[in-house]
């Protein structure tokens, strides 16, 4: 039996993996990408607090002429202490090169904000005093607030891990849908990296940007997806979670003096100062003896000295070099024996403790400085862009001639699920609920996404039913 010439050739149907990812791809996209705009344009403006800092506070922050010799730290508190008198010292950090000292005081009323007071360690002036945040200046924790939860506290904390939990699903699935696409085309690598040049103006210009600028971010976005949600609300309390249950965390150093007993002391900004809340009196002259006994030990380059917290513990040294080699080493003091009771070193850190403290770094664009800022800026205007084009191609999709218009592009047809073989159903369905229990957000959105799918479904088979049903009255 011959075809006849004019019959069109049987149209392939479409696999149930492509045709899911497609749906899956789009309706995220649609869905989740106002998010990621708003991530992006936030991540932009945060890598240039550096350069911020310095146009803003760079008297507070630098002194005009480095000396040859610094005052004693004792000298630079208590130029400090006289600058600000409320308030218990919290930590001091000792300026190096141009870098003045923050001397750091612990304020009630500031709840986890602190008084930073900026001393020229040369001639123990003080230049200035802010209103910090774990370090961070107002300008960076304006930017630093604004990016993570748009300055709406918990409930704007969602937006960020939204964007997070979804946003490694669209760089994967654009990646296996753009393979598919060319996976047997000639040439095949040059039009997976690079936009077809020669298409006509229109969605496949647009797909081709779109696909091909995603697949040089690809590494860089899915590495800003795993670290931006270390520290998320709810798939970071499950990261967390896992560390403890593998003892990956980074260990504490221990500020327990010997025969005393009493409880384990972070180390962090905020170990509390000795001045108040029952601790022994601490004199600030301590604080020259126990930089040197650090320095002694090892730990070079800018640190943080934290005075006990309480009776019966020792002083903590902290390195706080996040520039790349990092230097994290931590001692703690006891300066009346000149003892180094214990020590913290970062290679002895569990690896995954290692890598999740170097990615964070990275992710806030300090970890290889300039470099770093540049890179990160670069993943945000191209994620942007990619964006951009997205909705670019949904509005050039769309049915235009006269009898079929339509204001934005149809969504791929759905059921492309039960097209899957059932080995790709028995596996699928319990891996999405663990990826769901592991990232609560993108589960809950992706069930939300079904739901609505299922309702505009069933409305539509309804709709179409009840049409067929008064053109067949009609016709009677």
């Amino acid at each position: 039996m011959t075809v006849p010439a004019d019959t069109p050739p049987p149209q392939a149907r479409p696999s149930g993996w492509g045709g899911l990812l497609l749906r899956l791809h789009f309706y995220a996209g649609i869905l989740v990408a106002p998010f990621l705009l708003v991530a992006a344009l936030t991540g932009l403006a945060y890598t240039v607090t550096p350069q911020l800092d310095r146009a803003l506070y760079g008297d507070q922050l630098t002194v005009d002429r480095v000396g040859d010799q610094a005052r004693p730290l004792a000298e630079q508190i208590g130029a400090a202490r006289a600058a600000h008198p409320d308030g218990t010292v919290a930590s001091v950090a000792p300026g190096e090169g141009d870098a003045t000292t923050r001397v750091v005081f612990d304020v009630p009323t500031l709840g986890e904000k602190q008084h930073t007071v900026y001393v020229d360690p040369y001639t123990a002036r003080v230049e200035g005093t802010l209103t910090t945040w774990f370090g961070s200046t107002p300008a960076t924790t304006w930017l630093d607030d604004l990016h993570r939860n748009l300055h709406l506290g918990v409930v704007g904390r969602y937006y960020s891990e939204l964007a997070a939990s979804w946003l490694w699903v669209l760089v994967l699935g654009g990646l296996i849908l753009w393979w598919r696409r060319h996976r047997t085309s000639a040439n095949r690598t040059r039009r997976l990296v690079a936009p077809d040049l020669a298409a006509k103006r229109g969605v496949r210009r647009t797909r081709g940007w779109h696909a091909a600028t995603g697949v040089w971010l690809a590494v860089g976005l899915l590495f800003l997806s795993a670290t931006g949600l270390t520290w998320s609300r709810y798939a970071g309390g499950n990261f967390s979670s896992a560390l403890d249950a593998l003892d990956a965390h980074a260990p504490e150093l221990s500020t327990t003096l010997p025969g005393a007993v009493t409880p384990v002391a972070d180390t962090g900004h905020h170990g509390g100062g000795g001045e108040g809340g029952g601790a022994t009196p601490v004199d600030p002259a301590d604080t020259d003896r126990v930089l040197a006994l650090a320095r002694g030990a090892g730990l070079d380059g800018p640190v943080e000295i934290t005075a006990p917290a309480e009776a019966g513990t020792a002083w903590s040294v902290v390195q706080v070099d996040n520039y790349w080699p990092v230097r994290k080493d931590a001692v703690a003091v006891d300066p009346a024996t000149g003892a180094i009771t214990a020590r913290n070193d970062f290679e002895s850190w569990p690896m995954l403790a290692q890598v999740s403290g170097l990615g964070i770094q990275a992710h806030m664009g300090l970890l290889f400085g300039p470099v770093n800022q540049i890179l990160l800026a670069a993943l945000a205007l191209g994620l942007l862009c990619v964006t951009v084009w997205g909705y670019r191609m949904w509005w050039q999709r769309r049915p235009t001639r006269h009898d079929r218009r339509a204001p934005l592009g149809a969504p791929p047809d759905r059921g492309a699920w039960q097209r899957l073989p059932a080995w790709g159903i028995a596996v699928g369905v319990p891996l999405v609920f663990a990826i769901g229990w592991a990232l609560p957000l993108l589960g809950v959105s992706l069930l939300a996404f079904l739901v609505v799918d299922l309702l505009l479904g069933a409305r539509r088979r309804r709709d179409t039913a009840a049409a067929q049903a008064t053109g067949g009255a009609a016709t009677r």
